[in-house]
């Protein structure tokens, strides 16, 4: 009975080893938001070229990144993972701030500008979506170039968006709080509703409905946009206001954890996904994510990061704004 008593303990132990401080010292944890098809090939190919084995937790498309966060927030005491790898900015930014991140500036992101990277190296961007107009082209000759389009008489009931409280969207939503202010921005907000505009459940939403001519146009993300395009479904997408306002840019993000059970590990992770050729491998798969380095060569069909007119708007700007703009949202669009 004392051996076996014993041998479950040893277990119990062992267990909780794992658990808390990591696989092994050859093996990295890392959290990411990238949809495990994305992903998971290129932490396969680190392995591959490394020999560090790769322990991954994907989100959930329920819980989308706040899943993930929150995760890394109740382990902060002890934590589990090395390098949460975000496909969006705002709330990496709030794990700065809650002391959850560890300071690392990498080789690797040298050649990405600097308002694509953290200014005390906690995070750095990488391979970003561009919140782009789908259009339906059965429906529309002469595209709608702006997101004030969506405000035309001619198109009121025509054109859909994603609920801003959730996702891309409300990281959009604050960009445009920020940059505005909170009246102009209600005030826009408001006239979409007054224009009859539909806020659907998500980005995926607004390119099928588009997709399917319910609506002559929206707003979603290139890694949707592109994705009916490849299905050869009726639809082409533009980046929006390059004349003025500018396009908002969301780059994946990338951060070591502070006390992470293997930081020599995470560090080589970092490197590898900022390297040029995990910029490269994005941009040419179907989410055709956009390299932030200047010096990737990209595909024809995915726009360089040197030939976009982005929102003058900062992350950390964009990030503070996100939980007031949620409540000034809720309050006007959901009864």
């Amino acid at each position: 009975m004392k051996q076996f008593l014993y041998l479950i303990t040893a277990v119990i132990l062992a267990t909780t080893f794992v658990g808390c401080e990591g696989a092994s010292p050859n093996t990295v944890v890392v959290y990411t938001a990238l949809d495990e098809i994305y992903s998971k090939p290129i932490l396969d190919a680190f392995t591959q070229e490394t020999g560090i084995a790769v322990q991954a937790v994907y989100d959930t498309e329920a819980a989308k990144t706040t899943g993930l966060v929150t995760r890394l927030i109740n382990e902060t005491n002890r934590p589990r993972c090395d390098v949460f790898w975000n496909n969006e900015v705002a709330q990496t930014i709030l794990l700065k701030d809650r002391g959850i991140l560890e300071a690392y500036a990498p080789v690797a992101a040298q050649d990405i500008p600097a308002p694509y990277k953290d200014g005390e190296n906690f995070w750095t961007g990488f391979a970003a979506r561009a919140r782009v107009l789908i259009y339906n082209t059965d429906q529309i000759e002469d595209p709608p170039t702006s997101i004030h389009d969506f405000l035309r008489p001619e198109y009121r009931g025509k054109c859909a968006v994603a609920l801003p409280l959730f996702g891309t969207t409300a990281t959009h939503a604050a960009a445009l709080f920020s940059h505005w202010g909170d009246a102009k921005a209600l005030d826009f907000f408001r006239a979409l509703k007054e224009n009859e505009v539909a806020f659907v459940a998500g980005n995926g939403v607004v390119r099928d409905a588009v997709a399917r001519g319910e609506y002559a146009f929206g707003l979603t993300d290139t890694d949707d946009a592109n994705g009916a395009m490849e299905d050869g479904l009726p639809t082409k997408w533009l980046l929006p206001d390059q004349d003025a306002l500018g396009t908002l840019l969301i780059p994946n993000t990338v951060a070591l954890v502070k006390g992470s059970p293997n930081p020599t590990g995470g560090q080589q992770l970092i490197e590898y996904l900022l390297s040029p050729a995990v910029e490269s491998r994005l941009a040419q798969s179907r989410s055709i994510q956009i390299p932030l380095n200047p010096k990737v060569e990209v595909p024809e069909n995915v726009p360089s990061i040197t030939a976009i007119r982005r929102m003058p708007t900062t992350f950390e700007e964009m990030a503070a704004h996100m939980e007031s703009t949620a409540r000034q949202l809720r309050e006007l669009l959901v009864k």
